[in-house]
């Protein structure tokens, strides 16, 4: 497919799998009975005990960047949609779908396809019936723009074409993937909602008209099917043909400066900026309270014809939201272009993978190109994606409106109560 590497040569053969069990409980036992997998692990748990803090680019969170306001969020559909799901859902499910504002579950998202029920609560889809499937897709496509449902379900379904290619459905599927109703669904109050599973992340926070949404994680290994049941779906496009045409659209000098090094695999980049896991990129799960100092050229020195091809990217990206939200989001980045940075990681020709982040004081975003996890090629080839959007200083989840929410809360019940 064109602007995508061919990933046909990279199949692995029986003895090259990566997959270790017919299901994802017996899959996931077999991974972690590997160092690696498990060092992974026991270095998250480490992290979770940490307190939310939010990403930052010196370990001291901002105040007085997010506030809140009505932005036009679709709130009377998503608590409508949210119930219809709740009442179709039986004693046991109910149980793990609907979790407490605050639960630990909300920070524990990953991103890989290791599941295990020990590892938090959730609504699995693959053992949920298909009309509770339907009645959560049917609240996701609520609370997203038409872009953003396209997205999280095409995700999901190039999901299960990995899983299809390789034999390994039980492990690998459109299904593979955990919900959570976080708080009470109210029109007036916070609450929220959460998707993960292997190669996405939708983390959504509520309070009346306003929402957040993130931390955000969609991937694909494999960014498009060339057959079978989701034949003709592509992920990414915009995504890649964008950061290429604002990188190349910018004078030399500004290239230079934007760029950290040219090789993925960590050749030229500071000892341990490559991850085995995470590769380059810098905030994915459990990384809520990395410090990420600003890298690259600044925007405030780009051209009219620069900062048009930045806002499109970003607009990529926050786009996922609906309307109103989306817009607010906007106005917000662009109040801060003055110190918003850009950096980019790899060539820059129509073949060349490569890594960007695009970060300022009130959104973080990233895009990488991946070497093979399932598929065999040990580079970072241009059919295997990440991207991740965050809220630095405090905001990811919503934290600090909900924070202010509380705190206006509690002032007015003193104000009527006199004290």
């Amino acid at each position: 497919m064109s602007g995508f590497a061919d990933y046909r040569p990279h199949l692995p053969g029986p003895e090259q799998s990566r997959i270790a069990g017919h299901d994802a409980h017996s899959h996931a036992k077999g991974r972690l009975a590997l160092p690696r997998a498990a060092k992974l692990f026991h270095e998250w748990a480490e992290i979770a005990k940490q307190p939310f803090a939010g990403i930052t680019t010196d370990g001291q969170v901002r105040d007085g960047l997010f506030h809140l306001a009505d932005e036009g969020a679709p709130a009377e559909s998503m608590v409508r949609s949210a119930w219809a799901l709740i009442d179709a859902l039986n004693p046991g499910e109910r149980c793990r779908c609907l979790l407490a504002l605050g639960d630990n579950q909300q920070k524990a998202w990953q991103n890989t396809e290791i599941w295990a029920e020990h590892d938090g609560n959730g609504l699995r889809l693959e053992l949920a019936s298909e009309t509770t499937r339907e009645l959560v897709l049917r609240m996701v496509e609520a609370s997203l723009s038409d872009r953003g449902y396209a997205n999280t379900v095409g995700a999901m379904q190039l999901n299960g074409f990995l899983g299809d290619l390789l034999g390994a459905s039980g492990v690998l599927s459109e299904w593979s993937y955990n919900f959570c109703i976080f708080g009470i669904p109210s029109t007036t109050e916070p609450w929220g909602w959460q998707l993960w599973g292997h190669h996405l992340c939708i983390n959504c926070m509520n309070i009346g008209g306003q929402m957040v949404l993130t931390p955000g994680f969609i991937g694909a290994e494999i960014c498009y099917a060339d057959e079978g049941r989701f034949k003709g779906l592509t992920l990414f496009q915009d995504e890649e043909r964008k950061g290429l045409d604002l990188m190349n659209g910018l004078p030399p000098e500004f290239q230079a400066k934007a760029r950290l090094g040219r090789s993925l695999s960590g050749g030229d980049l500071p000892e341990g900026r490559v991850h085995f896991a995470d590769y380059l990129m810098l905030g994915g799960a459990y990384q809520d309270n990395r410090i990420v100092p600003f890298e690259g050229v600044e925007a405030a020195r780009f051209d009219k014809g620069a900062h048009n091809a930045l806002f499109d990217l970003v607009e990529t990206y926050i786009g996922q939201m609906p309307d109103g939200p989306r817009q607010a989001k906007m106005a917000q980045i662009e109040e801060h272009l003055s110190e918003t940075h850009f950096c980019w990681i790899g060539g820059n020709g129509p073949s060349d993978p490569f890594y960007y982040r695009i970060q300022s004081p009130v959104v973080f975003i990233e895009f990488d190109h991946h070497p093979g996890l399932f598929l065999t090629n040990r580079e970072a080839l241009k059919f295997h994606v990440h991207t991740v959007v965050r809220t630095p200083n405090g905001n990811d989840y919503g934290v600090d409106l909900l924070r202010q929410h509380y705190r206006d809360r509690h002032l007015q019940g003193r104000l009527l109560h006199g004290n």
